[in-house]
């Protein structure tokens, strides 16, 4: 059982980002919101947004290795 890191970080940063992103869009004109003229809300959901699914994307790329685990059984063949 090999699970990537990558997958369930990546997961949560771009669901966390999504999130973020939509509350800072939807409240980038309410007054209050904004006390330095900076949307930090809209900044960190993009922010959050771009790491997760830089990290879904390299967990999808990463292949996994040709070599047997530690808990691996070999294969018998014919030649018996």
């Amino acid at each position: 059982m090999s699970l990537d890191i990558r997958l369930p970080l990546g997961a949560f940063f771009t669901l966390l980002g999504v999130l973020l992103t939509g509350y800072g869009w939807a409240t980038r004109s309410t007054p209050g919101t904004t006390p330095t003229g900076v949307p930090i809300d809209l900044i960190w959901g993009a922010a959050l947004l771009v790491f997760g699914v830089a990290m879904l994307g390299l967990a999808r790329r990463a292949r996994p290795s040709s070599r047997p685990g530690p808990f691996s059984v070999p294969e018998r063949g014919d030649d018996t």
